[in-house]
């Protein structure tokens, strides 16, 4: 009852001040969090799948509209084959469910995969594709999940895209600048994230959007993903809002 108090005190608190356009959050710990309960790494996955889900929920009710998530990582592809082969399937059908899913046909979600699409297997490419299909005409808000992503390897593809381009006589080198080159990552038409959330008590961002955090304001959360509770949430907002942002000024 304590807790269900000071959840709604919080929330009314939040929801009184500004809120971030884009959050995005690197999900860490489920493994360390299946460990601690004695359970499959698999399982912890699953339950981070399902925070997700809440997380969601969360966004949509103080207005967030862009919420960019970590979910799968270019190194992570080096992990036993066993757990990879269990995560594209975890992949394979969520993707399909957000396709399908209610409230994204219902508040104008866009659903979007970032990240190199061509190193993952067909059944979850054609997941992706699925959702990005049946969610392409909605901008109210916008969920992008980042899987097989390496932030230096986006880097390197816009510069060679951008080298590319001037090659070919279709980019003047003297008219690249930050947001020239910023047209040319998977967050083109986006904002830079507001503020950038870890949990599982690490303190680095991990090859995780490097460009597009530059000015971005970094909460950490002292707790596996799976255990991420709706206060720690709204603390990591409110948070924000108490912070002076100066963008380098």
């Amino acid at each position: 009852m304590a807790y269900q108090t000071y959840e709604k005190r919080l929330l009314k608190e939040v929801q009184e001040g500004p809120i971030p356009k884009h959050i995005a959050i690197i999900m860490d710990g489920n493994r360390r969090f299946a460990r601690e309960l004695g359970i499959e790494p698999t399982d912890g996955h699953l339950k981070g799948k399902d925070k997700l889900e809440e997380v969601t929920d969360w966004c949509l009710e103080v207005g967030v509209k862009i919420l960019t998530v970590f979910a799968f990582s270019t190194e992570n592809l080096k992990r036993k084959t066993q757990e990879i082969d269990k995560l594209m399937a975890l992949f394979t059908e969520n993707f399909r469910r957000a396709g399908d899913d209610e409230r994204a046909h219902k508040h104008g979600i866009r659903v979007r995969a970032l990240g190199q699409r061509n190193l993952l297997p067909k059944e979850v490419q054609d997941a992706i594709a699925y959702a990005e299909e049946k969610t392409k005409d909605y901008d109210n808000y916008f969920f992008n999940i980042a899987v097989a992503y390496g932030s230096r390897e986006e880097i390197l593809r816009a510069i060679k895209n951008i080298a590319d381009d001037v090659k070919n006589g279709n980019l003047n080198s003297d008219d690249i600048d930050e947001k020239v080159f910023s047209s040319y990552l998977y967050t083109a038409d986006l904002p830079d994230p507001d503020l950038v959330l870890r949990t599982s008590g690490e303190e680095r961002v991990s090859n995780f959007l490097l460009w597009q955090l530059a000015y971005s304001e970094l909460y950490f959360a002292d707790i596996y993903w799976p255990g991420f509770r709706k206060v720690e949430f709204l603390r990591a907002i409110r948070s924000y809002q108490k912070r002076q942002r100066r963008f380098g000024t």
